[in-house]
């Protein structure tokens, strides 16, 4: 026929000739999916899932065109209707309920049960065995703990592995051999421990200590003991060990351990210099290039090194100044330029801003050899005797300077002018004229104890109030002692024992002359010792001319006469001395002035003045 459906409208209505009952048109299938089980499923003809037109009924898609998410095993729990039926395997072995595991009708691939409910009690192998279910890779990590241990019920990876899961003290290399990934096995460049002799390692963990976290740092020198075959890893950087460095005096060697003494560090390393000798050329090799050579520095020297140097260690080094003449020669490394040689210092004095001065080296003033350059002798060793304000006039070179004082507040140069020795600033003789000229009374101005001028001692003679001028007595601008006359002048009545009285000393003399030991006896005088000198001495000039005052004194008791006119008596003066028997034998007189004798109670003479 030329049957071909467009002779009558057919939308929709598929199943009013294919039915089965109006032959040729075809009815269901016999293995036809059974839609009509499935309960909630709205299929209104076969064009609801049949959509590929007129010529064919395939594709059929119910999923396509029908919401579906239960029931599934109506239809997929063999393979009776052509559709993907449950596979033959253990896993789903007894499984009625596909949606259980299988959340999609679109694929099978990625369904699983809900492991929501699973714990670390649940034996993850009962499926997950590689034939019900994914089982261990060939390549996964030797252990026999649960997978969920380690492994996420949500995926397989990443896994939660921390090395806690089981034991695995001096065990890492039976993981971490290359042969499980991702647990990493040894790099290709790993130290090639395994050919050194007499090394026990026992596992990853002898050298690499860092823990799960990190293999490094591994430590192979602080955890294995090696004193030997130091080539085998660092001949070169292969195994990024530090290598053999590309220099001179590296090349050809092969055996590290004759230079290197220890595992733990490089440096120091040296060669066995035990059989040196003063004879050997130390530059061969310390030229900089081979080894260490002289820095740049280094004091100015062209001898050997080992003139100084220890063959143990280039410091401390011997060096005392006798490797090398140095006589006149010190600033030659003394300039600052080569420490630990020690140059001038900030405050050094400004020798060379001296005229006249010739210094031809350090030595010239520091003369106490190599070990110290103190003390420096200035003055000692160069020749001058003016421009010392260059250096005296403030403390910043460490000098003498000159002193806060009235006298000096002034002073800005010209030391010398008073100042007449360079090595002592005592002997100093101060220019007084014109303007401190003897008779100007000003000379307390400096001498009054507190500035550096010589002042009154705690000697000398009591100023009889305090107001008397040292030019007064004094008549020498350079001495005090020489010249001095004093004054009375300035002295009021019944004052000389204040001075005369050998209290008072003169340039370690006395000065104020006092009585003599052999003094006439004052207390036989009806003064008695209250009087003064010039009770009887009237010159200031002279003690010779002098008038004796007895001042009333009568002879017998107090005012003995004897005392003084006896003979025998040693008194200065010119009292006339006589026997008390020397006219009257008997009866004995007591006194020169008993009745019959001498005045002023006897009658003979004037009284105190002539006997007879």
């Amino acid at each position: 026929t030329k049957w071909n459906h467009s002779q009558m409208a057919v939308a929709n209505q598929c199943a009013s000739c294919h039915s089965g009952a109006f032959p040729p048109a075809d009815g269901k299938t016999a293995n036809h999916i059974p839609y009509t089980s499935l309960t909630g499923v709205a299929i209104t003809n076969c064009d609801s899932c049949h959509k590929g037109g007129y010529t064919s009924w395939n594709p059929g898609r119910l999923h396509t065109n029908v919401s579906l998410s239960t029931q599934c095993a109506t239809c997929h729990a063999s393979s009776l209707y052509g559709t993907t039926g449950k596979p033959a395997t253990a896993i789903h072995n007894g499984q009625t309920v596909c949606e259980n595991c299988h959340k999609s009708t679109s694929t099978w691939i990625g369904a699983k049960p809900d492991h929501g409910l699973y714990t670390s009690a649940t034996v993850c192998t009962t499926c997950h065995n590689g034939s019900a279910a994914t089982g261990k890779i060939a390549t996964h990590i030797p252990t026999s703990v649960n997978c969920v241990s380690c492994h996420s019920v949500t995926g397989w990876k990443p896994t939660k592995w921390n090395h806690s899961q089981t034991p695995v003290t001096n065990q890492c290399s039976t993981c971490h051999s290359g042969a499980f990934p991702p647990a990493d096995g040894k790099s290709a460049n790993h130290i090639p421990y395994t050919s050194l002799t007499g090394v026990a390692i026992t596992n990853c963990d002898s050298c690499h200590k860092g823990g799960y976290t990190s293999w490094n740092p591994g430590r192979l020198h602080t955890n294995v003991s090696l004193s030997t075959q130091c080539a085998t890893c660092h001949a070169s950087s292969l195994y990024g060990t530090t290598g053999k460095p590309a220099t001179a005096i590296h090349n050809g060697q092969t055996v590290c351990e004759n230079c290197h003494k220890s595992t733990s560090t490089w440096i120091g390393a040296k060669p066995d210099h035990g059989l040196y000798t003063s004879a050997t050329v130390c530059t061969t090799c310390h030229n900089g290039s081979a080894a260490t050579g002289k820095i740049a520095t280094h004091i100015p020297t062209s001898v050997n090194c080992v003139s100084c140097h220890s063959v143990t260690g280039w410091k401390p080094t011997k060096w005392n100044h006798s490797q090398t003449p140095v006589t006149n020669q010190c600033s030659t490394c003394h300039s600052g330029a080569f420490p630990p040689a020690d140059g001038k210092t900030a405050n050094h004095i400004p020798y060379t801003s001296l005229t006249g001065v010739a210094i031809t080296n350090c030595d010239s003033c520091h003369k106490s050899g190599y070990v110290s350059w103190t003390p420096g002798r200035f003055h000692s060793n160069v020749s001058i005797t003016t421009q010392c304000a260059s250096c005296h006039l403030s403390g910043v070179y460490g000098l003498t300077s000159k002193p806060a004082t009235a006298t000096h507040s002034t002073v800005t140069g010209n030391c010398e002018s008073c100042h007449k020795s360079s090595s002592s600033w005592l002997s100093v003789q101060y220019t007084h004229a014109p303007a401190n000229a003897v008779g100007t009374g000003t000379c307390d101005t400096c001498h009054n104890g507190t500035t550096r001028a010589v002042s009154k001692s705690a000697a000398h003679i009591p100023i009889p109030g305090g107001t008397a001028k040292c030019d007064s007595c004094h008549r020498s601008q350079v001495s005090f002692t020489a010249s001095v006359t004093m004054s009375h002048t300035v002295v009021t009545a019944g004052t000389c024992k204040s001075c005369h009285n050998g209290s008072y000393l003169s340039a370690g003399a006395q000065g104020a002359l006092a009585k003599p030991a052999n003094h006439i006896p004052e207390a036989q005088l009806m003064g008695g010792a209250a009087m003064d000198c010039n009770a009887c001495h009237s010159s200031t000039t002279s003690w010779l001319t002098e008038r004796m005052n007895h001042n009333g004194t009568v002879g017998n008791g107090a005012g003995w006469c004897k005392s003084c006119h006896q003979s025998g008596t040693n008194y200065l003066g010119r009292a006339e001395k006589e026997k008390l028997t020397h006219e009257k034998k008997t009866p004995v007189p007591t006194d020169c002035s008993q009745s019959g004798c001498h005045r002023p109670l006897g009658n003979k003479g004037a009284a105190y003045s002539k006997w007879d």
